[in-house]
């Protein structure tokens, strides 16, 4: 294999490695001895698995042997004696049959690493690189390295010849985070749900006014390194152009002189009624503070991003998670909004404050539905559709109030789902949520009715569509297949099955 020219493509697809990552990846020495002198410290292993297995072809194919053949099967996590800290997670397969009887024996008592069991046994070998590689974590190595979910893992795979056969083949991971030369932030947001806006009639004083809750699923994954100038890797053309517009403004409020390299490492649909441009802002902001240390809070990172003059969700989401209603603003004339408009038209206006957060409760799951119908409404005609349907009936502003003061809310204090749900289903046909309901195709709201008739609790579209939700305190396996059926004909779509998140946005400060 061509290390060097491996490496050079690994680091065009995510970015740049530092010279301890390159030579974990490319080394063909003892990596237990090699982390001693890279960390200073005592390098331990703990075993996780250790069992006899029958190869099945693609291990016999690796080993030079026979399917079904015995084969030593060790999982362990090498490890910084002093902290504990995981910095290798190895996955190891050994042919019993062409081991000494010494270093089978060393082998099967575990926990000791495999380059020093060589070295005791003075057996003469040569490790050979078969691949070196990067993908997303998942499972697992989320948990092991503490990592975000799709994060970069770096990973390579070599054999160690011995007598001209292979005597072992490993499997190695480490992430991306770890061994840098240069300080980095990486920051995970949520995905949200805006169930309504509450008050589009504005007689009272107050307007606005937004319910949400924060998911777990989809989610964004943002990192940001010092760089010569402003630069964004990653993405689509319009989150490089959000990253790129936030940051310029964002580092001209707070007279930074300085660039930043971007890198959206995951995303989620923009338009599509989860939240993504607050997202996207509002991680851009922390991103540049948590960099020059310029501390803010999630309140005024949103000042600073122009986010929230019309729904606190978003915002909320970011700080807190869980289920959210925000208070709205100050209307009429010489107050903080004077008309009826969205988030992008309400430049200047502040951020709506939190007034309830709760945690969602964790056993009720939530099933998202995207149709492949056009995006829902942004920009201009975002803009027209306040302008032309509000005010809404001052009738149905306060039958959303008391739905959510009666049901909503004491629905998820008192873990009732039918409580909770029967505001849900209520607010569909009433205020704003029922003029964008009502701007949508005819196939939106017979899907939110396939959903209830399936067994959902109740079933809802998020801002201006085109997500869908369901929430059941069961799997929805049903209400899932239901919908995709219906959305064949459509032209498909997607469905992702997640849960509330009650917690905002994680950041993680890595390097140097």
């Amino acid at each position: 294999m061509n290390i060097p020219l491996r490496l050079q493509q690994i680091e065009e697809e995510i970015g740049h490695l530092s010279p301890v990552q390159k030579i974990l990846l490319g080394t063909d020495g003892s990596v237990t001895q090699l982390l001693e002198a890279i960390t200073g410290k005592q390098i331990v292993i703990t075993t996780r698995v250790q069992e006899i297995i029958s190869a099945d072809p693609e291990i016999a194919q690796k080993l030079g042997i026979l399917v079904g053949s015995h084969v030593n099967h060790r999982v362990v996590e090498i490890k910084n004696i002093d902290s504990g800290e995981v910095l290798i997670y190895a996955i190891s397969y050994t042919p019993i049959d062409r081991l000494p009887p010494e270093f089978r024996h060393d082998l099967l008592r575990a926990d000791i690493p495999i380059g020093k069991i060589i070295t005791q046994h003075r057996i003469e070998a040569r490790r050979e690189i078969l691949t070196a590689d990067v993908r997303p974590a998942t499972g697992e190595a989320v948990e092991i390295f503490k990592m975000f979910r799709n994060e970069p893992l770096l990973s390579r795979e070599y054999q160690i010849i011995h007598g001209g056969q292979p005597l072992i083949v490993i499997q190695e991971q480490f992430p991306y985070h770890k061994f840098l030369d240069e300080r980095r932030v990486i920051i995970e947001t949520p995905s949200r749900l805006h169930l309504g806006l509450i008050d589009m009639n504005g007689m009272s004083g107050r307007v606005d006014g937004g319910i949400g809750i924060a998911l777990e699923e989809p989610r964004l994954l943002l990192e940001a390194r010092f760089a010569g100038e402003i630069a964004v890797k990653g993405g689509d053309e319009w989150c490089q152009d959000t990253v790129l517009s936030v940051a310029r403004s964002v580092l001209d409020q707070l007279k930074i002189q300085g660039g930043i390299e971007f890198t959206l490492r995951n995303l989620f649909r923009q338009h599509a009624g989860l939240g993504s441009g607050t997202q996207v802002a509002l991680a851009t902001a922390r991103a540049i503070c948590e960099l020059y240390n310029r501390p803010h809070t999630p309140h005024e990172l949103a000042i600073l991003a122009g986010r929230g003059g019309t729904s606190g969700i978003g915002t909320g989401a970011f700080e807190f998670g869980g289920f959210l209603i925000d208070g709205g603003h100050n209307f009429g004339p010489g107050m903080e909004k004077t008309f009826f408009s969205p988030s992008g038209a309400s430049r200047g206006v502040r951020p709506a404050r939190v007034i309830v957060h709760h945690d969602f409760p964790a056993d009720w799951k939530i099933l998202l539905a995207i149709p492949n119908l056009p995006p829902g409404a942004s920009g201009g005609r975002e803009q027209d559709i306040f302008s032309q349907c509000c005010p809404v009936p001052g009738e149905e502003v306060r039958e959303i109030c008391h739905e959510i003061l009666m049901h909503m809310i004491p629905g998820i204090i008192e873990h009732d789902l039918d409580l909770f749900a029967r505001a849900v289903n209520r607010i569909q046909d009433l205020g704003f949520k029922k003029v964008e309901l009502g701007l949508q195709h005819q196939d939106i709201p017979a899907l939110l009715q396939v959903m209830r008739e399936a067994g959902a609790a109740c079933a809802g579209m998020s801002s201006f569509g085109p997500t869908l939700f369901a929430i059941g305190n069961s799997d929805l396996h049903h209400v899932n297949n239901a919908v995709m059926k219906y959305m064949e004909p459509l032209g498909g779509g997607t469905t992702i099955l997640t849960c509330a998140r009650n917690t905002g946005a994680s950041v993680r400060c890595m390097g140097t």
